[in-house]
């Protein structure tokens, strides 16, 4: 099933990502991304923990979704609609914080500051990376945390988030799934690096220090 993947991954790294589960925060723009991506690369467990549901507005970039599903729980419907491959897909309905199942990273597919200050926390307290990322208007951010946290923010509770364009949330998404791919086949990745994403006018792509 893999063999394309292994070609590039070898079979001992494919080994290293059937040992490995992840905690997916928000099943979302990118979230119907992330999961749909990581959901055939042969991980053990993927869980999904969002609350919301799914509203005629989600559907024009939230691809796993339809006129069907409106009015159902986000989390339920994508993790029945991704059980394609071996990868064990579980909905997660309980709070935040009495999560305690094993895994070895956590993907913020969140649109909520809130949110993420919980995961970082979280992650902190738990000694797990955390895989951060946003989609506003034609820019993007991803980053990888490890020691740094989200006190590099200047969050503003008055912001008003702009639109959404569903090609931006393709960019982040398959980045997001790229970078948590690397990782969690354990080859070389940074981490505490933002990157940035800008699409107004021509691609821009930039990386800074935290």
């Amino acid at each position: 099933m893999f063999r394309r993947q292994i070609e590039i991954l070898t079979k001992e790294k494919q080994k290293k990502l059937e040992e490995k589960s992840i905690l997916i925060i928000g099943a979302g723009g990118l979230g119907n991304v992330i999961i749909s991506e990581m959901s055939c690369i042969g991980l053990k467990k993927i869980y999904i923990m969002d609350f919301d549901k799914i509203e005629i507005h989600n559907i024009h970039r939230q691809f796993n979704f339809n006129k069907n599903d409106i009015g159902k729980l986000k989390s339920e419907i994508i993790a029945k609609k991704m059980k394609r491959c071996n990868t064990e897909i579980i909905p997660i309905n309980k709070k935040f914080n009495d999560f305690n199942k094993k895994i070895d990273l956590i993907i913020d597919c969140s649109d909520n500051f809130e949110v993420r200050k919980k995961i970082d926390i979280f992650a902190k307290k738990n000694n797990l990376c955390w895989l951060y990322g946003s989609v506003e208007n034609w820019r993007g951010q991803i980053c990888l945390f490890e020691k740094k946290d989200l006190s590099i923010f200047k969050a503003d509770k008055n912001h008003k988030i702009d639109g959404v364009i569903p090609g931006m949330v393709g960019i982040v998404g398959s980045i997001q799934a790229t970078i948590a791919t690397k990782y969690l086949a354990e080859l070389e990745i940074e981490t505490d690096k933002l990157i940035y994403i800008e699409f107004t006018n021509e691609l821009k792509l930039m990386k800074f220090n935290l």
